[in-house]
C-alpha cells in the first residue's frame, strides 16, 4: 500500500513536534531550570547526616560558592544548610546541582535545610516565603524548612511572633514541598511556648553551639524532647563574622589558638577544627562548618575519622567554663531579649 501525501505530511509532522520537544526539553535541563526532584528514598530524619556544610557568610562571590557547593558534595558531605537572607540560595542551588552531577548523586542522597526570613512571618506569607526559597535553589523539595528567628520584622518594626507562623509551616507539610519543619534561635520559654501553644513538636533546633559555648543541659533537654540539634558556628570565632565583635580582655583566644585543644588534636592525629567538629557529634548534634577553601572543606571532613576519647570530652568541657562565650545575638539590634536563661547571654 501506497502512502499518500497527507498520510507523509502528518508523519512528518509528529516527527518535528517529538523533535522539538526533546530538544527544548534537553535544553531546559541544561539550562539549569529543571527543579531538582527526588525518586528514590529521600534521608529519614534520624538519618541526617551529621557533618553539614553551612553557606552562611560563604559570600566571596557567587563562582566560589557554587564550587564550595559542589566541592562539599563531591567530598562526601551530604548536608547542605542554606537560607534566604543568606542571599546567595541561587548560587548554593548551581552548586549543589553541579555536586549532585560530578558525584553521581541524586537529590535523594543529600539532606538540604533552608530557613524562612523574619519578613515572611505573616501566615499568608509563609507559603511564599516557601515558594522563593525552592526557586532560588532549583529544588522541588526542602528536607528541612526552619524558622530562622522567633521575631517577625515588618515595615521597619521588628517584634516576638512565631506562634501563627509555625501554625501556617505545619500547613507546608502537607504540600509535598518540605519534609520536616524546626525552628532557629529560640530560648526555653519560646519553644515551651511553642510547642504547648501548637502541639507540633519540631524536629529540629538549631542554635549556636560550640567548645565555648556547650550548653549542655540546653542540650540534654532537646534529646529528652525528641528533638535533633544543629549546631551552627561550630567552629565558634574562626568565623571571620566573629572577629573583632569582642576585643576585651575576658573574649576567648581563636580557636585554632586554643592551647588545650591543640594538645587533644596532636594527641590524637587530627587538627583542631577537626576536634571541634568531632565533639559537637559524638553529643549527637549535626554540625555545619562552612569555608570557601577546598583544602578547608576536606579536612573538616576528616572529622569522621577523628577519634577522642572520654578525657578529651572531659578536658574540652572545661574549655566551656573557662571560655563561655556566645558571639551572636542580635538583641539589641532587634530590641527584642533574646536567649533568656541560657549561658553566654
Amino acid at each position: 500500500m501506497q502512502e499518500s501525501p497527507r498520510m507523509l505530511m502528518n508523519g512528518l509532522s509528529v516527527t518535528v513536534a517529538l523533535l522539538a520537544f526533546v530538544l527544548a526539553a534537553f535544553s531546559q535541563a541544561h539550562s539549569g531550570q529543571v527543579p531538582l526532584g527526588g525518586h528514590g528514598t529521600p534521608i529519614k530524619l534520624e538519618s541526617i547526616p551529621l557533618l553539614g556544610f553551612g553557606t552562611w557568610n560563604l559570600n566571596v562571590n557567587a563562582q566560589n560558592t557554587s564550587d564550595a557547593v559542589s566541592a562539599a558534595l563531591q567530598t562526601g558531605y551530604r548536608h547542605i544548610d542554606a537560607a534566604k537572607i543568606y542571599g546567595n540560595q541561587k548560587d548554593v542551588g548551581n552548586g549543589i546541582a553541579d555536586g549532585l552531577k560530578k558525584a553521581g548523586l541524586a537529590r535523594d542522597d543529600i539532606w538540604i535545610t533552608s530557613k524562612l526570613w523574619n519578613d515572611h512571618h505573616d501566615p499568608d506569607r509563609v507559603p511564599e516565603g516557601l515558594e522563593t526559597t525552592l526557586s532560588e535553589l532549583n529544588l522541588d523539595y526542602l528536607d528541612l524548612y526552619l524558622m530562622h528567628w522567633p521575631v517577625a520584622s515588618d515595615s521597619g518594626t521588628t517584634y516576638e511572633s512565631y506562634v501563627n507562623t509555625w501554625k501556617a509551616m505545619t500547613k507546608l507539610l502537607a504540600t509535598g514541598k518540605v519534609r520536616y519543619i524546626g525552628v532557629s534561635n529560640f530560648d526555653p520559654e519560646q519553644l515551651t511556648d511553642l510547642i504547648k501553644s501548637t502541639n507540633h513538636r519540631p524536629s529540629v533546633h538549631q542554635f549556636e553551639m560550640h567548645p565555648y559555648l556547650q550548653q549542655t543541659d540546653w542540650l540534654e533537654w532537646h534529646e529528652e524532647n525528641g528533638i535533633h540539634v544543629t549546631q551552627y558556628s561550630p567552629l565558634a570565632n574562626v568565623n571571620p563574622i566573629y572577629k573583632g565583635k569582642d576585643s576585651s580582655k575576658k573574649a576567648p583566644p581563636a580557636l585554632l589558638d586554643n592551647v588545650e585543644l591543640q594538645g587533644i588534636a596532636e594527641k590524637r592525629n587530627c587538627t583542631v577544627p577537626q576536634v571541634a567538629l568531632k565533639w559537637g557529634i559524638s553529643r549527637g548534634a549535626s554540625v555545619i562548618p562552612k569555608s570557601s577553601h577546598v583544602s578547608y572543606i576536606e579536612e573538616n571532613y576528616g572529622a569522621l575519622e577523628c577519634r577522642l576519647e572520654d578525657e578529651d570530652s572531659k578536658a574540652i568541657a572545661k574549655v566551656g567554663k573557662r571560655y563561655l562565650h556566645r558571639y551572636n545575638n542580635p538583641s539589641k539590634s532587634y530590641g527584642v531579649p533574646l536567649f533568656k536563661g541560657l549561658d553566654g547571654v
